[in-house]
């Protein structure tokens, strides 16, 4: 019987540290200069930080947002879930905002609004990809959808957070115009589309459909000539593979 290697510990946590690096890069360097508001507590504290330019010089800073988003929720979490539903979550969380707050602002000369979401949006799911294989989030809007199913058990935790997600971006849209809210969209399929390659790799199925009398003699060669394992046989004898 083949038994799979259990990954140790400490690999999960440096893959939480690079990919929170990773994210904190997306928005400190494209998301934030395009305002692209992709959702999130990081779309919410792009949306605070320019609402408050006109009281704090340069508006709340995106990683103290992030702090002061969290911090309740995380309690609240606590209290509902128990700090072990949390702990890597927490270590996310505190590294993405430290992150945001160490890493200086690189000018990657992203300047059209379709360039800034695609590479953005490519950057951050890289950073995010690594973070969910490492079985954490970085709290947000994630950790809200999972308390706010704890009472609402009809609806499912994506459900909720796309929910979430969307009233950011509208207000968003408010904020920045409604162009640059349809280029945060496009940069969240991105994301999307990375995270999702990363977690389950790429995946392709070929079917070949072979109809025969013989099914048993077709079977065979397939097996010993191609060397390939059959996935089944229906009743007209087709034969289908991964």
């Amino acid at each position: 019987m083949e038994f799979r290697k259990v990954r140790p510990v400490y690999v999960d946590y440096l893959l939480i540290l690079a990919g929170t690096a990773i994210m904190a890069l997306a928005i400190n360097s494209v998301y934030d200069p395009s305002s692209l508001v992709t959702g999130g507590f990081t779309g919410a504290g792009i949306i605070l930080k320019e609402v408050t330019s006109g009281i704090v010089d340069g508006g709340i800073p995106l990683w103290l947002t992030n702090i002061m988003l969290n911090v309740p929720v995380f309690l609240l979490g606590a209290k509902i879930k128990g700090m072990r539903f949390l702990k890597r979550t927490l270590f996310a969380t505190v590294m993405l905002s430290a992150w945001l707050y160490i890493l200086p602002v690189v000018s990657l000369g992203v300047e059209d609004l379709i360039l800034s979401s695609l590479f953005g949006g490519a950057i951050f799911g890289v950073g995010i990809g690594m973070v969910f294989m490492a079985r954490a989030t970085t709290g947000g809007t994630d950790l809200v959808a999972a308390l706010i199913q704890h009472y609402l058990r009809h609806y499912s935790i994506v459900q909720i957070m796309q929910i979430i997600d969307a009233a950011i971006v509208i207000v968003g849209a408010y904020t920045f115009g409604i162009t640059t809210a349809l280029y945060s969209i496009l940069a969240i399929v991105v994301t999307s589309y990375i995270s999702d390659y990363l977690i389950e790799g790429v995946k392709f199925a070929k079917v070949a459909y072979i109809i025969t009398g013989q099914r048993e003699a077709v079977a065979k060669a397939v097996l010993d000539e191609l060397d390939r394992g059959l996935t089944g046989w229906d009743a007209r004898g087709m034969y289908s593979e991964e």
